[in-house]
């Protein structure tokens, strides 16, 4: 963890809103909770993960376009965590969001802004967020939380595939949801009472000014996939521990905030919902109890010894 005072890296003209900016960076094992850090996954979880972020990095195309690069993210974190569990796809402007729950009537719970791996104008970087990614989270994130009053979001996330950076919702709670000023001329320009109609008059005039102004901390979790290309191509099982919290993450548990196991005499929430699809139960509530039901060739067959004299 270490702070960035960005007035110190002689950005070009076009950042320079950024110089009273007060950054606080954070490296991905101290911005997961600790118990949850202590926790080894399995080696099949790792493996997984191993394979199919090697897939994700090996598909890149620099010459593709940014919905090509967006659908190997949502291929990657179906497949290493989300599915069946967590609906992730598009909704309206956004570029993606995971949901709370499996269906796309649940509420969602990460908002990912996504960029080309060549797309650096517009990325955020370690020296300055004040770019055009992190104006869509803001614009993406009112909409959200005060247009469809959304409480339960937990992250948001800016990529290019290569470097990810991570914002706690708290974060974006206080600095932009608790502005009236904000939040006033967000209003304003939804309901088109502004100079400007477009998204780029809000990102330009409304979005980046407001940033800029910024005094407080803020605070985000950064890494760049690249430099863990080492550990993560070679065959060596011990090197696979400097992936542990990079595998953490990005799982349902930290970026959904999910309760984990956090001893040995704990079920894994995941673990225990597969296993029961796998063998054909279902858990429902009735009257606040917890009740195990039979699904699909389980309700068959006991349906059929329920008939056997």
């Amino acid at each position: 963890m270490y702070k960035i005072n960005a007035n110190v890296w002689g950005q070009p003209t076009e950042t320079n809103s950024a110089i009273n900016m007060n950054l606080k960076q954070l490296k991905p094992r101290k911005a997961l909770n600790k118990a949850f850090l202590k926790l080894k996954p399995n080696r099949s979880e790792i493996e997984v993960f191993k394979t199919n972020l090697i897939q994700l990095l090996n598909r890149i195309d620099e010459q593709e376009s940014e919905e090509f690069h967006k659908f190997l993210l949502v291929d990657f974190l179906k497949k290493t965590y989300y599915e069946p569990h967590h609906f992730i796809n598009t909704k309206g402007r956004n570029d993606l969001v995971i949901h709370n729950g499996s269906k796309a009537s649940s509420s969602v719970g990460v908002i990912v802004e996504t960029k080309k791996p060549t797309n650096r104008s517009e990325m955020l970087t370690q020296q300055n967020i004040n770019t055009k990614a992190l104006h869509e989270l803001v614009l993406y994130y009112l909409r959200e939380r005060i247009t469809q009053k959304n409480l339960e979001i937990r992250y948001l996330v800016a990529t290019n595939i290569y470097e990810w950076f991570i914002f706690d919702a708290n974060t974006f709670e206080k600095q932009f949801a608790h502005s009236k000023e904000l939040v006033k001329q967000f209003n304003e320009f939804e309901a088109g009472r502004l100079a400007g109609k477009t998204t780029d008059f809000f990102y330009n005039q409304i979005a980046q000014p407001f940033i800029s102004s910024i005094t407080h901390e803020i605070e985000f979790t950064h890494f760049d996939v690249r430099k863990y290309e080492n550990p993560l191509r070679n065959n060596s099982k011990k090197d696979d521990n400097k992936l542990i919290a990079l595998y953490k993450l990005l799982s349902p548990e930290h970026l959904l905030k999910l309760p984990f196991a956090n001893d040995s005499n704990t079920l894994d929430k995941r673990f225990y919902g597969e296993l029961l699809h796998i063998i054909g139960l279902v858990e429902t509530k009735e009257k606040g109890k917890k009740l195990l039901g039979a699904t699909g060739r389980a309700a068959r067959t006991l349906a059929q010894f329920s008939r056997t004299p």
